[in-house]
């Protein structure tokens, strides 16, 4: 994700969708092949559409935004957990060689048999199942029996703790994969319909998008950078013509979404926020819009897009596919139009 698309900007945003926001492909390819039959759309229906892909595009990018943390996360846990089954095997390894010499030299008569199939097994999950056997390791000897007990008690927790985290990353991965595929085919679709305006319709839907009247030209900040804030505002400012990035969160060569961007400048100020802007919304303090400041965060679409404001009535965003960051009059259409509110980090 991220590479420029050919023809005509892009004018959607970043987003793949998964599991619980999935977008119905087949009804947005049933929409292009109606239009070759069809009379062709006007910018207004395109226009339509367009905005319609633009907040479900938010939306899906900033739920998977998530499920790549819960992907990270899993993924280190799972590293944890396997280093968990490591300690707990050789405990209970320990545990079974000691009770093994105790029944030895314990049981002469033919119950050592079924002792012995039990301590033999190597499978801790039998030695809890079979564990009255044991417990007829009676007197002195019952305390080996119990500590056996507890090592494959821990052993089997640890391991169905690793089973049940190896198949959340399964499903994870595969949500990702198959849905990343989808956002090509929902791509391809929209970009085509875009194709099939004239050049000055183009523009015409362009200045109503996304990104309209920015520009990622390097701008050198002057201003203080003595608090938090002005060092988020610095930052964002060193970022102006760095590419967007489906769940990019830097640095500029790897590129950034938009709420990524949020975070990497309030990080560089010292400050940890959420990954994501649903996240950010419900757990970052509201103000009122009136009393904005550079640094604060503006919430766009429903929650599912994020700008910095960096004063004088301009923001830094990163906007959509196939855009850069850039600097933006705060009351252009499309922002103006969908905020939602305003955080101070």
């Amino acid at each position: 994700m991220g590479a420029r698309l050919s023809g005509s900007k892009s004018w959607f945003r970043r987003g793949l969708a998964i599991a619980t926001g999935m977008i119905a492909v087949g009804a947005l390819v049933g929409f292009a092949s109606r239009a070759g039959a069809s009379p062709q759309p006007t910018v207004a229906q395109v226009q339509a559409r367009v905005d319609q892909l633009t907040t479900q595009f938010d939306k899906v990018t900033e739920q998977l935004d998530q499920v790549s943390q819960q992907l990270s996360a899993a993924q280190t846990r799972l590293g944890q957990v396997r280093a968990d089954v490591g300690h707990a095997n050789a405990e209970y390894q320990a545990e079974l060689l000691t009770t093994e010499r105790m029944a030895a030299a314990t049981f002469e008569d033919a119950g050592a048999t079924s002792v012995a199939g039990v301590l033999t097994s190597g499978n801790a999950s039998v030695v809890l199942q079979e564990g009255a056997l044991l417990d007829d390791m009676s007197g002195s000897q019952n305390y080996e029996t119990q500590e056996l007990h507890t090592a494959a008690s821990r052993l089997v927790s640890v391991q169905q703790e690793l089973q049940r985290t190896d198949d959340g990353i399964a499903v994870l991965d595969t949500q990702l994969t198959d849905h990343k595929n989808s956002l090509k085919k929902l791509i391809a679709t929209e970009q085509g319909t875009l194709d099939s305006l004239t050049l000055p319709e183009q523009q015409t839907v362009e200045g109503n998008s996304i990104g309209a009247n920015g520009s990622s030209a390097p701008i050198t900040y002057t201003g203080p950078t003595t608090t938090q804030a002005d060092k988020a505002v610095a930052f964002v400012y060193d970022q102006l013509g760095c590419p967007y990035v489906y769940g990019g969160t830097g640095p500029c060569n790897l590129g950034y979404d938009c709420s990524g961007l949020m975070q990497a400048a309030w990080a560089a100020a010292g400050v940890a926020i959420p990954r994501d802007t649903y996240e950010d919304w419900a757990s970052l303090p509201h103000i009122p819009v009136g009393d904005i400041e550079p640094g604060d965060i503006l919430i766009y679409n429903d929650e599912g897009h994020a700008a910095m404001y960096v004063g004088d009535g301009y923001i830094i965003d990163a906007p959509q596919t196939g855009m850069d960051v850039e600097r933006i009059p705060m009351s252009t259409p499309w922002y103006a139009d969908s905020l939602d509110g305003v955080l101070s980090p």
